[in-house]
């Protein structure tokens, strides 16, 4: 295990870090625009939230959908088989103008979405706007996402993360134009926010565009060697794949809102507890994500040069490594969390209910590692099928409404000291780890399916 950990953590390093600088700027994009607006209005800053909250619901599952393209691109770069990359990012972007399609018109017709909250006729007109505007960006982000799953199919992450860190540097003055206004453009408030988002992201996907048209070393994928229409059997192959993966995405989400929901019935000290609690853990998301994200793209790429063992043990090389280092991780976060908890400042009666939870952020470090790593290295395989409903019935099940039970005593014999929110944050850390169980069994499963599917050639 060790000569294998020694040979396989290097190579998923070099991908993962790019990637986790990349994934770092994207977040701090929400960073800046909730911290800016802020500055503006409290109404603006509901809007926003709002806004914010329906957009990423919606467009974490399309673009779920896109990311299909990465295992299939991996295998077919681990196979030498470059040319029909090229066709397959094509058969992308025509599918990225559909799921663009639907996504711009549920954003365009907001109303039904927006009642839910039910809020003041001003905030809500201001959510509307932000998501009329942040509509037309959706097509670019779409087209970009399709470049960055096949940047990351041929271990060339480095050149979206310098694209990201490009938008993040850009993103600042340009909210700083639309929110406040300037040179005769008048002030926006939380939707300039979208403005600024929209032009970021066509400047994004031209650029990425243009990287792959001029660069000597995309040419053997053939992007732009000629026009395709669209293909009914290639986009349905997308299709099968990320729709499962588009749908897992959007149980994630959703499970972490509604959790927020049934939180916020226990008065605002505990729901700022709790979002500051988990912002946290969504950076530390982080770590394990582009880990994952690495050791799918090795892993699709074994498969692909049909080396199912290699693909195997790399699986598990990863599941061992990023394990060891979350719980690491969580360990410094436990005796860290004054400090940690000091940097948001949040008033004594709110640092009292969060001090707690970190207990549990802590605790799920593990189960996190290993439930996003298996899941990963079974789309590596192709396998997206069985890991949705693996996580809806424990993210939704388990988590929710064992939050549920275990936060509101619906029982009436539950403990004190896991009511409340820790109640949420026990049965979500039961749920991860539920889900981390059942997918490394399938991924156990799968890996052994492959091998005698393509057993070592012997000379």
């Amino acid at each position: 295990m060790i000569a294998r950990l020694q040979r396989d953590v290097p190579r998923i390093f070099s991908l993962a870090g790019p990637l986790l600088i990349g994934q770092l700027a994207v977040i701090a994009f929400g960073v800046i625009d909730t911290a800016m607006v802020a500055r503006y209005s409290a109404d603006d800053l509901a809007a926003l939230a709002m806004g914010t909250s329906i957009f990423i619901s919606i467009y974490v599952g399309l673009t779920g959908v896109v990311s299909a393209l990465a295992p299939i691109a991996g295998q077919l770069f681990g196979a030498k088989r470059h040319s029909e990359i090229g066709e397959e990012i094509r058969q992308a972007w025509w599918l990225s103008m559909l799921l663009s399609a639907l996504g711009i018109l549920v954003f365009l017709n907001p109303g039904w979405l927006l009642a839910i909250a039910n809020t003041s006729p001003e905030v809500e007109a201001k959510a509307r706007l932000y998501l009329q505007i942040i509509a037309w960006g959706l097509p670019a982000s779409m087209a970009m996402r399709v470049l960055v799953a096949f940047h990351n199919a041929i271990s060339k992450p480095a050149v979206i993360t310098w694209l990201q860190i490009g938008g993040l540097v850009l993103k600042i003055p340009l909210n700083a134009l639309f929110i406040y206004g300037a040179w005769g453009i008048d002030s926006m408030g939380g939707p300039g926010c979208a403005l600024a988002t929209v032009i970021v992201n066509w400047l994004w996907f031209i650029a990425a565009a243009l990287i792959v048209y001029r660069g000597q070393h995309y040419r053997i994928f053939g992007v732009y060697a000629h026009w395709s229409a669209p293909n009914g059997h290639r986009i349905w192959t997308l299709l099968k794949l990320g729709t499962p993966i588009g749908l897992s995405y959007l149980i994630e989400v959703t499970s972490f809102a509604f959790m927020a929901l049934f939180i916020a019935r226990l008065g605002t000290e505990t729901l700022a507890a709790h979002q500051i609690v988990a912002n946290l853990g969504t950076v530390l998301y982080m770590l394990p994500l582009s880990l994952s994200i690495a050791t799918s793209t090795l892993v699709a790429q074994s498969i692909g040069a049909d080396q199912p063992r290699l693909a195997k043990e790399i699986g598990y090389s990863s599941l061992v490594f990023t394990t060891g280092l979350c719980v690491s991780v969580g360990i410094g976060i436990w005796f860290l969390r004054y400090l940690l908890l000091d940097l948001y400042s949040p008033p004594e009666d709110v640092k009292t209910v969060a001090l707690p939870l970190f207990l549990f952020i802590a605790f799920y470090q593990v189960f996190d590692a290993l439930q996003v790593t298996a899941a990963f290295i079974l789309r590596g395989y192709r396998v997206a099928f069985w890991p949705m409903w693996i996580y809806a019935i424990s993210l939704w099940g388990v988590g929710l409404g064992g939050g549920y039970m275990l936060g509101f005593n619906v029982l009436g014999h539950v403990p004190e000291m896991i009511q409340g929110a820790q109640g949420f944050w026990l049965a979500n850390s039961m749920s991860l780890g539920l889900a981390a169980i059942c997918l490394i069994v399938l991924f156990r499963k799968t890996a052994q399916r492959f091998e005698k599917e393509h057993p070592p050639v012997t000379t």
